[in-house]
């Protein structure tokens, strides 16, 4: 297609509504070599061949026909800087392309100003390197052919706003959501938690009114138990105890007693994985007396808890349970789950998992028969649904489990967990794998042994 200059089109409004050269002639090898050489009787000579008319270019680069005229037909050449640069930027050539591009000194160009640059300046110096890529993009090259680019100042930060209004507490409550979303489909991603819960704190710091900011304190410390726990997933502790800490300092500065309990649990399971066991039973068990506190119509027990507080305190339960076998103390855990198992309704609550805690605890025991029916039963809890994570785990113990037995399809179910695993990021999935590679490595056969070699490998890496 050929771009007259007359014509507007999308790459016209890039380069600023100026005559553009079509980007298939500039693909052309001889094109390109006549303006690396500035060669421009060539380049006009081609432009002319191809329905730009002497005017046409002559308007286009700010010369007079009869220059034009020189230059077409007597061969005249073009030698100034200046005149080369008002030609590629007539036309919309990326100055690149005609080693039109920066100099020695930073910041500044041949024919150009040094120094700060103005706004349009700065404009056109993106406009120009658009244009080169999008000609690049046109011909089928790599992008590096454009050369170097020219030096342009990064964007002023982002301010926040001048105060704070009830549409930044929705989006703050569904930058949550998403973050969740991902994590269970996906598994962690804590830079870009990070990077959220930094600009929702920021929020905190504004004017707004006193309902707004109360709301706003509350979407914070979720958000900030949600980047907890991704960070908790990724195996980042001291990232996931500050996050869980700051949201349960809101969490109290709230009032809120959902999100206090939630804040506990979550600490207290991580405290115990952490290896503090006692520390953390302690956190679980205050939390399971605040959860007392919760108002029985709050929202969020119905979306996430089947309406009831009783599936968020049997989930702080089952953890506690893991606290205790830790302690040596197996009584008092059969005692907590078996509590928190009269507490618990599966097809209500959306989140969490007590079969996986009970299969984990037989297991721990070596009962691999008592282990088997929670590990199958959790795994049919996840078939369906977007919690990847969940599904792999669950698959990992059961796999474990049936290769510890000596199953028939260990070494399958085994095979589906590790691949399973590398289509999630998450470093606590990961390590789940090692008590899988050891019973792997306990089997005879090549084939297990092989798995067993692939699981080790997951373990030993980081996502």
């Amino acid at each position: 297609m050929m771009m007259g200059s007359g014509e507007e089109n999308l790459l016209g409004k890039l380069a600023g509504n100026t005559p553009l050269v079509d980007p298939g002639l500039l693909a052309r090898p001889e094109v390109r070599a006549a303006l690396a050489s500035h060669d421009i009787g060539t380049l006009f000579r081609v432009l002319n061949a191809t329905g730009w008319s002497q005017r046409g270019i002559a308007g286009a680069t700010k010369m007079h026909q009869s220059e034009v005229s020189e230059i077409i037909n007597k061969g005249r050449q073009v030698t100034t800087h200046q005149v080369l640069m008002r030609i590629a930027d007539g036309l919309g050539i990326p100055r690149e392309l005609m080693n039109l591009g920066r100099t020695q000194g930073v910041g500044t160009y041949p024919g150009g100003s040094t120094g700060e640059l103005t706004e349009e300046e700065i404009a056109t110096r993106r406009r120009r390197v658009a244009m080169g890529l999008a000609i690049l993009g046109y011909a089928k090259r790599p992008a590096e052919e454009l050369g170097p680019r020219p030096e342009v100042p990064d964007p002023s930060p982002i301010t926040l706003p001048s105060r704070t209004q009830g549409l930044h507490v929705m989006q703050v409550r569904q930058e949550a959501q998403a973050l969740r979303a991902a994590s269970l489909a996906h598994g962690a991603n804590i830079q870009g938690a990070s990077a959220t819960v930094d600009w929702a704190t920021g929020l905190l710091e504004l004017p707004g009114t006193e309902r707004v900011k109360q709301a706003l304190i509350v979407a914070v410390a979720g958000l900030q138990l949600q980047a907890g726990y991704i960070a908790f997933d990724a195996g980042l502790d001291d990232h996931a105890m500050h996050h869980y800490t700051q949201g349960l300092e809101l969490a109290v500065q709230a009032g809120d007693a959902y999100l206090q309990t939630q804040a506990l649990n979550y600490l207290g399971l991580a405290t115990v994985e952490h290896g503090r066991p006692n520390d953390g039973l302690a956190m679980l068990q205050i939390g399971h007396l605040i959860a007392e506190h919760i108002p029985a119509d709050d929202e969020r027990l119905r979306v996430f808890w089947g309406g009831s507080r009783a599936g968020l305190q049997a989930n702080g339960l089952a953890d506690s349970a893991t606290a205790l076998a830790l302690m040596g103390d197996p009584k008092g855990a059969d005692i907590k789950l078996a509590r928190g198992r009269e507490l618990w309704q599966p097809t209500a609550n959306p989140v969490g998992d007590l079969d996986q805690v009970a299969a984990r605890l037989e297991l721990s025991r070596g009962r691999l028969e008592a282990a088997e029916p929670f590990a199958a039963a959790s795994v049919r809890r996840w078939e369906t649904g977007n919690d990847n994570k969940a599904r792999t785990l669950s698959g990992i113990l059961l796999a474990t489990i049936h290769v510890r037995a000596g199953e028939p399809d260990g070494l399958k179910l085994a095979h589906n967990a590790i691949t399973s695993v590398t289509k999630i990021s998450s470093f606590r999935a990961r390590q789940r794998l090692i008590p899988l590679a050891a019973a792997l490595d306990a089997r005879p056969s090549t084939d297990a042994r092989e798995l067993a070699r692939a699981a080790r490998y997951l373990t030993t890496t980081r996502v």
